[in-house]
Formats: structure tokens, C-alpha cells, sequence
């Protein structure tokens, strides 16, 4: 009796599965059918001209009486290696907040455990991270010198000119 029962439920599934398919007539897609054709009978128009190509006026370099850009003047080398103690350690591993411009970064708080005190800084995604002296934030080699309860001040290093280092002041504002 089962196997009869089950019989019949399968055979009643294939006929309305039939009985569906059979009220997905093709009677909705006449007006589609009928769009179709009424653009296909339209005349082509007129394809647009392409854009006019401007001539690019090549620049030659005359180093008559100039500055090669393509060479370091001695005037500049001389500058360049007068205070090479601030260049930023290449082998040094970059952290995780380096890779943010500091205008991108906010301070959001302080946390103070035992003897060190962290800075809570959050990046434009939303995360939040624990700082403390000597970590690296920002893009210019920007390291932290001091955490107060409202500011994290670091001082970063930059080149203004290849091969000349500067030191510069920062700082990060708590923000409510």
C-alpha cells in the first residue's frame, strides 16, 4: 500500500509540475516580441564622428645654460649628505598603522596598565588600536614620543630634498 501511495504523490508532483510549466505561456513576451521588432523596422541613424585627435607637441630638452633635472647638482648632493644620521631604518618592520595618513587616524582614549600607558587610536575603517612610546603611526616615519590623557605627540621624519632628513612635530588630538 506504500509503494501505491507513494506512486501517486509522485505521479501527482509531475502533473502539477506540468500543469505549472503549462501557465508559463509565452503570452507575456508578445508585447516584449512586438518591441523588439518595432526597433529592428526603425531606420539606422547617423553613427557620431569620431572625437578629433589634438596633436601632441613634443618638448625638447635643451641643456644649454639649465639644470639637468636627471642629475643631482653638487649644490643639492652637498645638502643632501650633510645630516644622513635621521634617514629612517630600512630594515626596520613597518607597523600596522604606518600604512595610514596621520589626518586618518583619531585618537579615541587612553588606557593606563601597571607603568605603561596606551594610547587608543582608531583608523577611518573603524578599528581600534593600542599605542604606546616608541610605536610608528602615519606615513612619515612618524613615531610616538609621549601619550597625555588628550594627545599623542610623535615626531616624524622627512625628506624635503632626496637624501635630506628632517625631523618635524605631531600630534593626534583626542576626539569625543
Amino acid at each position: 500500500m506504500s509503494r501505491r501511495l507513494h506512486a501517486t504523490c509522485v505521479l501527482g508532483a509531475l502533473v502539477l509540475t506540468a500543469l505549472l510549466l503549462w501557465g508559463c505561456d509565452r503570452s507575456g513576451t508578445q508585447e516584449l516580441r512586438s518591441y523588439i521588432d518595432e526597433v529592428r523596422a526603425r531606420p539606422p541613424g547617423p553613427i557620431e564622428p569620431l572625437p578629433e585627435i589634438q596633436p601632441v607637441h613634443a618638448f625638447v630638452f635643451e641643456s644649454e645654460g639649465r639644470r639637468d633635472p636627471f642629475v643631482m647638482d653638487t649644490q643639492t648632493a652637498t645638502a643632501a649628505g650633510a645630516d644622513n644620521s635621521l634617514a629612517p631604518d630600512p630594515l626596520r618592520p613597518e607597523e600596522e598603522l604606518e600604512s595610514y595618513p596621520l589626518d586618518s587616524l583619531r585618537m579615541v582614549g587612553t588606557v593606563q596598565q601597571q607603568e605603561t600607558r596606551w594610547a587608543l587610536v582608531r583608523t577611518r575603517e573603524g578599528l581600534v588600536y593600542r599605542v604606546r612610546v616608541g610605536n610608528y603611526l602615519g606615513m612619515n616615519n612618524g613615531q610616538i614620543v609621549g601619550i597625555t590623557d588628550d594627545t599623542v605627540r610623535l615626531t616624524e621624519i622627512v625628506s624635503e630634498v632626496p637624501g635630506d632628513w628632517r625631523e618635524r612635530s605631531a600630534e593626534l588630538k583626542l576626539t569625543p
